[in-house]
Parts: C-alpha cells; sequence; structure tokens
C-alpha cells in the first residue's frame, strides 16, 4: 500500500539570507567579503540577492573566510534547493487531481491497494506512488502510450475505464512481486495440467493455494485480484521479465467461469509469446482476436474435450443425474457441464444453475 509522503514543506529562505545576516553581523560588506574570498563581487552579489546559489567551491571559501564549515553552507544550499524543487512538485500534484478522479480510489483504499483519505493532494501522491511514476504524464506514457505499447504491443488509450483497468493491472504486479518462482518450464507447465484438472473435480477450500503452488512448480506466478468498477476483468495473462503472471479476478463467483479463465490464460503462456498480453472481458488495442480464439479453445478442450462433449449432447434427455454422472465420468465437476450446454444454448440459462459451486478465495 502507497504511504503518504509530506510534499509540503515550510517555507525556506535563499542560503544567501543567511550570509547576508552573517556578513552584518561581521560588519563586512560584499565588496570586502569578494576580495577575501577572490570571487567576483557580482558573483557574490548574486548569492546575496538570491539569484545564484552557493556552490561547494564556493562553500570551501567561505569556510576560510568566516570559520563556518563547509558542510553547513553546502546542506543550507541543498535545503534551499530541496524547497524549491517541492514547490515546482506542488505544482505537478495541484495539475495531478483531476487526474486522480479516473480513478476507483474509495475502492482500491477498501481493498488496502492505498491509503484512505478524503484530501484531494493526498489521493494524488498515494497514486502517484501506487503507480510508481512521478507525474500524470510518467503514468499516460507507461498506460496509454509509449511502455506497454512497447513491451507488449498494447495500449489504454482509447478504452473509457483505462484509469480503473490500470489499477487493477498494476495491483496484480504488485502481487507478483511479493511472490518468488522458480525459471519458467513449458515442460513442467504442461506436467502439471492434468493435476490441476483434479483440483476442479473436487474443489477443496484451499483450492487455489494448491493451484499457486502447482503453478510456481512450473515458474507461474498466479495471483487473485478482486475486480475494480468499470473494470470487469476475468483475468489476464503477462509477462514480468521471465516470469508469467496469471492474474484472476474471480468474477461472478462461479466455478465453470473461473476454471475456463484460468486454463484460457495458461493458453496464452503456452501457445503465445511474451510480447502479448491478454486482458479478459475488456476491449483494448492490441488485443488479438486469433490469440482469443485458441486461447478459447485451449481451455474449453482441457475442460471437456469434443468426444466427451458429444457423448454428453447425445443424450437428449439428461437429468441432473446424469450430468453428475458424466462428471464424475470425465474427472470434471458438474458446472463445468452445466456451463458448456447453457453457452451452446443446448439448455437456458438458470437450468442447472444449482450444480454450480462458489468460489470463495
Amino acid at each position: 500500500m502507497a504511504t503518504t509522503t509530506q510534499y509540503y514543506p515550510q517555507t525556506v529562505s535563499h542560503s544567501g539570507t543567511t550570509l547576508a545576516e552573517i556578513l552584518k553581523e561581521k560588519k563586512m560588506g560584499a565588496k570586502e567579503f569578494a576580495i577575501r574570498t577572490g570571487k567576483p563581487e557580482k558573483t557574490i552579489s548574486d548569492v546575496l540577492n538570491g539569484k545564484s546559489g552557493i556552490t561547494p567551491e564556493m562553500a570551501i571559501l567561505f569556510e576560510q573566510v568566516l570559520k563556518i564549515p563547509a558542510h553547513f553552507w553546502i546542506n543550507r544550499q541543498r535545503t534551499y534547493d530541496e524547497y524549491l524543487a517541492r514547490v515546482k512538485f506542488q505544482k505537478t500534484i495541484e495539475e495531478g487531481i483531476e487526474w486522480s478522479k479516473n480513478f476507483p480510489y474509495a475502492k482500491m483504499a477498501s481493498f488496502g491497494w492505498v491509503e484512505k483519505t478524503s484530501k484531494k493532494e493526498t489521493k494524488v501522491i498515494n497514486l502517484f506512488e501506487y503507480f510508481e511514476v512521478s507525474n500524470k504524464k510518467g503514468y499516460y506514457d507507461f498506460y496509454h502510450n509509449q511502455k506497454l505499447l512497447v513491451n507488449f504491443r498494447i495500449s489504454l488509450k482509447n478504452n473509457e475505464n483505462a484509469g480503473a483497468i490500470a489499477a487493477w493491472l498494476r495491483q496484480g504486479e504488485i502481487q507478483a512481486n511479493a511472490l518468488s518462482a522458480p525459471k519458467f518450464d513449458k515442460k513442467k507447465l504442461f506436467e502439471i495440467i492434468p493435476k490441476l484438472k483434479k483440483i476442479i473435480a473436487s474443489q477443496p477450500n484451499n483450492f487455489f493455494s494448491k493451484i499457486q503452488a502447482l503453478c510456481n512448480y512450473a515458474g507461474v506466478k498466479v495471483v487473485h485480484t478482486p475486480c475494480l468498477p468499470k473494470a470487469p476483468i476475468h483475468g489476464s495473462t503477462r509477462w514480468l521479465g521471465d516470469i508469467p503472471l496469471i492474474q484472476l479476478s474471480g468474477r461472478y463467483k462461479r466455478n465453470d467461469i473461473f476454471w475456463f479463465t484460468f486454463f484460457h490464460e495458461i493458453g496464452h503462456i503456452l501457445l503465445h509469446g511474451k510480447k502479448y498480453i491478454a486482458i479478459e472481458n475488456i476491449k483494448y488495442d492490441g488485443e488479438n482476436e486469433i490469440y482469443e480464439n485458441e486461447a478459447n479453445e485451449f481451455s474449453a478442450n482441457l475442460l471437456l474435450n469434443i468426444e466427451q462433449e458429444n457423448e454428453i449432447v447425445s443424450n437428449h434427455v439428461l437429468t441432473e443425474k446424469d450430468i453428475i454422472n458424466y462428471a464424475k465420468k470425465f474427472k470434471t465437476h458438474p458446472a463445468i457441464i452445466i456451463g458448456r450446454l447453457q453457452h451452446l444454448k443446448l439448455i437456458p440459462f438458470g437450468l442447472g444453475n444449482n450444480l454450480f459451486h462458489p468460489i470463495k478465495f
């Protein structure tokens, strides 16, 4: 969670003010001081008038004449320079107030992603820290323009809910960075697929930690990130360096949708390169329809292959007991079959919904 940083310092005077006070105490004029330090009178005058600062080289000379350590003058100048920088940054914060309205800040705060606050300026600061940018330009360059475009060939520029989508994606990165994983191994990912499918049938209470552990073994990070308003994302796949990340929302909390999305993301990892980022249920510039269809087919065939589907469909008078028996036979969950039949419009939506199992993280 982002932490609030104080960017509003008290007024700090120019270092020349301090020099003027000391010269006055010593009854030494600017011209005499310039001669004693060997600096041009204009240089000393500019410092006294706040037009220029005290350099480290000047600080050494001042130390010799005034018997005040050089580090005092260097620190004095540094404090003033920082003050000016923070005054300038204050303008950046003020310019970011309108920008901050693009994000569902209250909901993000309720999830603990950012600090709860009602102060507009603090929201801006926390959002800068959350996205690890120093201004709104940095944010737009990363999520709307260059960075994502170069790394993943996508842009959120034309999506009206880009702020919520970017916040959701960013949280996935934060969660992933908190996890460690070995080098990705494609062979191991294929190896664990049967084990992952076994979890579907029983779906124990700790199912998510089980799939996390199995995927971690193959060098894949898996995280759950709850949905944000205006970002109804089912899941996403992208690569963070050499490690693939599967980010799941569990939207609808229905197990057939969850498992289809999960294996859809695995399909992207196995079938498509590092330069493609998938964001499910969201339209974005750079989305590859062919890739999405391939991932859909990969997931559908894993959950229920065409032969199994045909056998079920050939039974024209399906009962709930039949569905349960087919699920046992094909070592899957009844919800997978009901979800497929509803998708194919072979049974009406709503029929068999009692066989769906809620997803609880």
